[in-house]
C-alpha cells in the first residue's frame, strides 16, 4: 500500500511537470493535440488488444485450460487501457508499455512474483 500511495502521488507530479514542458516547448494547442491523439489511439488499442485476449481465453476455456496468461494479459491491458486515457505523457508511455504483448511479459512477470509471495505467506488461499 506505501508503495501505491507514492505512487499516486509522484507519477501525477511527474506527468504534471511533462506536460509544463511540453506545452513551454511545443507550444499549448500541440499539446492539447497531443493528448487527446494519445487517448484515441490508446482506446483504439485497449479494444483491439482486449477483444484479442478475451478470444484466446475463450478458446482455452473450450479446451478445458484454466486461462492463467489470458487474465493476467487482460488485467495488463485494462491498466494500460485506463493509463493511456488519463492525461500525461508519463501515464501513455506505461499504458502503451502494458498494452503491447512484447512489453507486457515483464509486468505480468512482476505481478505472478507479487501474488506467489501473498500465496506463499498466507494472505490469499486458494481454494480447490
Amino acid at each position: 500500500m506505501r508503495y501505491l500511495a507514492l505512487l499516486i502521488i509522484v507519477i501525477p507530479a511527474i506527468d504534471i511537470g511533462v506536460l509544463l514542458l511540453s506545452g513551454k516547448t511545443f507550444g499549448f494547442f500541440p499539446t492539447i493535440v497531443l493528448i487527446i491523439l494519445t487517448g484515441v489511439i490508446g482506446a483504439y488499442l485497449a479494444k483491439k488488444e482486449g477483444i484479442q485476449t478475451f478470444r484466446r481465453a475463450q478458446e482455452q476455456l473450450a479446451y478445458g485450460q484454466i486461462p492463467g496468461e489470458s487474465v493476467l494479459d487482460g488485467i495488463c491491458i485494462i491498466i494500460g487501457g485506463t493509463l493511456l486515457l488519463t492525461p500525461g505523457f508519463v501515464t501513455d508511455l506505461l499504458g502503451f508499455l502494458l498494452l503491447f504483448p512484447p512489453s507486457r511479459k515483464p509486468f505480468k512477470l512482476l505481478m505472478k512474483n507479487i501474488l506467489r509471495r501473498k500465496i506463499e505467506k498466507g494472505n490469499i488461499k486458494i481454494i480447490k
